[in-house]
């Protein structure tokens, strides 16, 4: 199926009353009517934080929330982008001058990244012209992925648009390379389900190569996302990218430790495969190589035996450059462990035990732990939102995203349900009035939903 290219879907635009709306304004915009339309969802991260880009498998669903834009490919060399949401400003570009502006990350940017994706990857020397309207109904910076889908989003409309073909696999790796472009340094998660997501079905994703299996949920339970109503944009600060950077030193130490070449080392997941160590092995080798102390820049330098020009040109990237201390010994701690509960994650969907519900809500709870203690990429805000979640009947509860703000994701008793949702709605969004007015969709039980989609009207 991963083989496959992104479904198409012929259907009555009037029987759908966001598609209806989203054509009617694109009349009132462009004076024409779209040729089609393109959907990728956003996406909830069950369990597997920060691990993707350190090479280790994750296991996110695909959510209803969703990224929707409608399409006229054009004659003239020029790309038209509006947006349904009047707080974003219209954006018009000639194709043969797209420029993405890392110091600011502007939606538009997002969308040139997936067209400058699909456009280097076939080197289109004179890609399509486009009048585009984007719908999107997905929180922004709530960790669920608002930006990526709309890489994937863009990615696809501009393969289509240009009479295009590439599985689902192929868009995923060009969309995660083309997000960059914005400065992010993400592993691929994000872009994967996206394009990879079925309904009714988890994923558990694989990297080098990209692969994908189906993970079925227990079906006594549901999954409740809940906005902290703290936005955290991961391509506007050096959050994000300082943690990357941390994983690369700490593959780095452990590679020179053990004697390989450490200067090619990028992953943690490539190193444990050249010293073929289990991650309990990993987890030893942590205690052994690092100390619990943050590493200053000239410490780095010294057991890696570089400069600290070579360390800031060579190995950081540049809004990294500044950093001055590295926690290599919680960020590794962190990436290994994680990485350890994916797969105990999967195994207890796959074996089904009577109490599955009750180990896999330990599993969220330790990795929300190990990601507000060892990786620091909590807030208060989080923290709060989680505790409550659990007091009110949630069995495991834990942050899902980037982190620094956005949402908690939940494991709960289908039974347990309406409580949970009346109790944490009046116990933490109650206080928070003033946020709810910007955050439509504060709290609300989802179900995995199906990948990218194509749509024409019948």
């Amino acid at each position: 199926m991963a083989a496959e290219g992104p479904g198409t879907r012929l259907i009555q635009v009037a029987e759908h009353p966001r598609l209806l709306k989203l054509k009617e304004m694109f009349i009132s915009k462009f004076g024409s009517i779209p040729e089609f339309y393109v959907r990728a969802p956003g996406r909830v991260n069950l369990i597997g934080e920060h691990i993707d880009y350190c090479g280790y498998a994750v296991l996110p669903m695909a959510v209803e929330q969703d990224i929707l834009i409608a399409v006229e490919p054009v004659k003239s060399q020029m790309l038209h982008l509006t947006n349904t949401n009047p707080l974003y400003p219209d954006f018009s570009t000639s194709i043969d001058d797209i420029h993405i502006d890392k110091t600011k990350p502007q939606w538009h940017n997002y969308f040139l990244c997936g067209f400058k994706g699909i456009q280097e990857h076939f080197n289109l020397m004179n890609p399509t012209g486009m009048n585009c309207l984007l719908d999107g109904i997905i929180p922004q910076s709530s960790g669920l992925s608002s930006s990526s889908a709309l890489v994937c989003c863009a990615g696809l409309v501009t393969l289509k648009a240009n009479r295009l073909s590439l599985s689902k696999i192929e868009l995923a790796e060009i969309c995660t390379k083309s997000e960059r472009y914005i400065g992010t340094e993400g592993g691929g998660m994000d872009q994967s389900i996206s394009f990879l997501g079925e309904e009714g079905k988890a994923k558990l994703i694989e990297f080098n190569p990209l692969r994908t299996t189906d993970v079925q949920l227990p079906s006594e339970a549901s999954f409740v996302i809940a906005n902290s109503c703290v936005a955290m944009n991961k391509a506007a600060t050096s959050h994000f990218n300082t943690r990357v950077m941390e994983c690369r030193l700490a593959a780095k130490f452990l590679a020179k430790y053990k004697g390989l070449e450490w200067n090619k080392a990028l992953c943690l997941e490539e190193v444990q495969v050249k010293l073929g160590l289990s991650l309990e092995e990993m987890l030893l080798l942590v205690e052994e190589v690092f100390h619990s102390e943050p590493y200053s820049q000239e410490e780095v330098c010294s057991y890696l035996e570089i400069s600290l020009e070579e360390l800031k040109t060579q190995i950081l990237c540049k809004n990294t450059q500044d950093v001055l201390l590295f926690k290599l010994y919680q960020r590794a701690k962190h990436v290994f462990s994680e990485a350890a509960r994916v797969l105990q994650f999967k195994k207890i969907c796959e074996e089904a035990p009577a109490n599955a519900i009750q180990l896999l809500g330990d599993l969220m709870n330790q990795s929300h732990v190990s990601c507000r203690n060892l990786y620091e990429c909590s807030c208060p805000e989080l923290d709060q939102l989680v505790d409550v979640c659990r007091q009110f009947g949630a069995q495991g509860s834990r942050l899902t995203g980037a982190g620094w703000g956005g949402c908690a994701v939940s494991l709960v008793p289908t039974d347990k349900l309406p409580d949970l949702l009346a109790n944490v709605q009046e116990t933490y969004y109650q206080s928070k009035k003033e946020r709810l007015a910007v955050e439509k969709q504060c709290l609300f039980a989802t179900k995995p939903g199906g990948g990218a989609l194509v749509f024409l009207e019948a």
